[in-house]
């Protein structure tokens, strides 16, 4: 099953908004994709950028902005984007939003980081790292259904913040991700109140995708039996 094929399957079995979109970190730009036109607040715009049809690639200074992005994706700082790194970390203790002990174990991405390509899955033209799905909670639910029906596990905690920390925390683990999303997030792509993500990494995307028909098609016929139940138990108590 080609991407294309992938990406129709899940928007239109979970009726998103949204497309889902691949991630993918290269070592140099893939050729005839563009860089993306500037800079943006942090890297979570990008994937609201990719998810409105745009194909393209970032550069590790296009991610400097947000320099807690930039530390979940192993960018490189400069002495002075780490300061700034540390000063933001503190002022997030000082507000009791992280605990001091908790920042160590945010998860980060593997390797030097060069360039990353985001694009509407069905518009990738490499197999992507990570695939992002964003969608209400009966959504996320069904992808996270399916994806444990296909034998790829599902992180037991959803994550919170930060939530770019849930691409390397799916790539390292090869685990399907459930993040609620963080405060930042939810400003920089406009995420709603009623949305979260799920986060599938790249290799295990065919494998959901053939489970996600049969996980759709299950809860329907379920959530029949259950409102008719509930319907007789109910009529039975007046």
């Amino acid at each position: 099953m080609d991407l294309k094929t992938q990406a129709i399957r899940i928007q239109d079995l979970l009726g998103l908004k949204l497309p889902p979109i691949a991630i993918s970190f290269q070592s140099a730009a893939p050729a005839g994709v563009q860089h993306v036109e500037s800079s943006g607040p942090s890297g979570c715009s990008y994937w609201k950028l990719a998810a409105e049809g745009n194909t393209f690639y970032t550069e590790a200074g296009d991610h400097l902005n947000c320099t807690i992005g930039a530390y979940t994706h192993n960018v490189d700082l400069s002495p002075e984007k780490a300061k700034e790194l540390e000063s933001m970390v503190g002022e997030m203790v000082k507000l009791g939003y992280l605990r001091t002990e908790e920042v160590p174990q945010i998860p980060r991405r593997e390797g030097t980081f060069e360039v990353a390509v985001y694009a509407p899955l069905a518009d990738a033209q490499s197999d992507p790292d990570v695939v992002i799905v964003r969608g209400d909670a009966r959504q996320t639910m069904l992808l996270a259904e399916a994806t444990k029906a296909a034998d790829v596990e599902c992180d037991v905690l959803t994550m919170g913040r930060p939530t770019c920390a849930m691409i390397p925390a799916a790539m390292k683990s090869e685990h399907g991700v459930t993040s609620f999303g963080c405060i930042g997030n939810r400003v920089y792509t406009g995420l709603g109140n009623d949305e979260q993500y799920f986060t599938i990494p790249g290799r295990k995307v065919a494998a959901v995708v053939d489970q996600l028909e049969t996980t759709v098609r299950a809860n329907q016929q379920l959530e029949t039996f259950h409102r008719e139940r509930a319907a007789a138990v109910g009529s039975s108590h007046n």
